[in-house]
């Protein structure tokens, strides 16, 4: 279902099914709208006390059209801006653009910053080699061999709550591989706000050596982690060690189903900003790797609302 904003009428349907204490799920089929928009309508719209108005809600969306219907000039002082925060930081456009609505600086759309950045290279300019696909979208190669990991739990058994990312403490685990196969990076990244947990590991893909790198990073959280999601590499195979001394549950995805672990996926992505293929990790030191990680985790989420993994993880801990 294509997802659109909701009508004034929808949304006075919504605030009074929520008074009932039906359930968001249920609710997105009776309003005939998807259940991701129900979260985000009550996200975006509710009140300072965290309750939900549908005059109130529909007020706000107003007073945003209104808002973005006024002509946006590109001035220099955007373009100044948006080309420090690209080669400085590396941040993407809907990244810039969500981060000035969330702290009022005068902004451009996304969209008309992809222009700036294609006419930039045009004239013989940089700013694209600073983005994450360098303008470009490539598809990854499949490999055809099969893993087999002992008693591991298909993805099939997770609790539904994981797909909705409304509880903290579900993470998605991978591992980036440098030159030559040579030497790995653990990356964990927690599904509900995108935060990241990274570090070069001594002994590569080692599964054993791995485990006891999990169990570190994680162990401070051991009381808010609830599941690991990984795909079928080998280097997982000490799996239930992981699941037994942090007390969580452990899963598996299914072989090439890598959008079963899009949150992962999507900041290996971004790691590859720093750390480009075809480079030996020798090059990178632990500290290197920190300061990759505390960027990222200090960029603005569009899904976050344009604030940072690292505020909104903290943020939610009890």
């Amino acid at each position: 279902m294509k997802e659109k904003q909701l009508t004034q009428m929808q949304r006075y349907q919504l605030e009074s099914l929520l008074q009932a204490g039906i359930s968001k799920k249920k609710i997105a089929g009776l309003i005939d709208t998807s259940v991701s928009s129900v979260y985000r309508e009550i996200k975006r719209n509710c009140n300072k006390r965290g309750g939900y108005s549908a005059a109130y809600a529909h007020q706000l969306c107003e007073e945003r059209k209104e808002r973005f219907r006024r002509k946006r000039k590109f001035t220099s002082a955007m373009e100044h801006h948006i080309s420090k925060k690209i080669t400085e930081e590396q941040w993407s456009p809907e990244q810039i653009a969500g981060h000035a609505r969330l702290t009022n600086i005068p902004m451009v759309s996304h969209q008309r910053i992809y222009r700036f950045i294609h006419d930039d290279k045009t004239k013989g300019g940089n700013l694209w080699k600073h983005t994450r696909h360098k303008l470009k979208h490539r598809k990854k190669p499949v490999s055809g061999k099969q893993i087999s990991i002992k008693n591991r739990v298909p993805i099939d058994k997770r609790p539904d709550i994981v797909n909705s990312k409304q509880r903290l403490g579900d993470w998605e685990i991978d591992t980036i591989i440098g030159k030559d196969g040579k030497g790995a990076i653990l990356t964990l990244t927690e599904r509900k706000t995108g935060f990241l947990l990274m570090e070069k590991l001594e002994h590569g893909k080692q599964a054993d050596a791995l485990a006891k790198v999990v169990i570190r990073l994680l162990f401070a959280y051991k009381n808010h982690t609830h599941t690991i999601t990984a795909d079928n590499g080998t280097e997982f195979a000490c799996h239930e060690l992981i699941a037994e001394k942090l007390k969580i549950d452990f899963f598996f995805a299914h072989p090439y189903s890598s959008w079963e672990r899009g949150l992962n996926e999507y900041t290996n992505g971004l790691i590859r900003q720093y750390i480009l293929k075809g480079t030996d990790f020798k090059e990178y030191s632990d500290r290197d790797i920190r300061q990759i990680q505390q960027k990222l985790n200090s960029r603005p989420g569009k899904k976050l609302d344009c604030q940072s993994p690292v505020k909104i993880f903290f943020a939610s801990l009890p």
